[in-house]
């Protein structure tokens, strides 16, 4: 059997039914809704959500940023740097 990572489970009845009583029974956790005995999908607070986008889109730059760290680097001067910016915002300005 599967791992469940909720210790509230509701099925979809129970949720159609009187969806604010899972949601206060639920008190700020996950639940697991399930569908014939079987979990159908998880319904979790906005802030855990929001939360967990967060940690994956840190991630998803930390697995990035690894990657690039074994990318073969190219020495600049800050002069080179600033006028390679201002030639792309004149180029920017060009095509408005």
């Amino acid at each position: 059997m599967k791992s469940l990572f909720a210790r509230l489970a509701a099925t979809i009845s129970e949720l159609k039914a009187n969806p604010n009583e899972v949601l206060n029974q639920a008190n700020g956790q996950p639940v697991v809704i399930l569908s014939h005995n079987k979990p159908r999908a998880y319904m979790v607070p906005v802030e855990t959500f929001e939360a967990m986008q967060e940690q994956l889109e840190d991630y998803r730059l930390l697995q990035e940023a690894s990657k690039r760290m074994d990318d073969e680097s190219v020495p600049v001067t800050i002069d080179e740097l600033r006028a390679a910016i201002q030639e792309k915002s004149a180029q920017g300005m060009e095509q408005a």
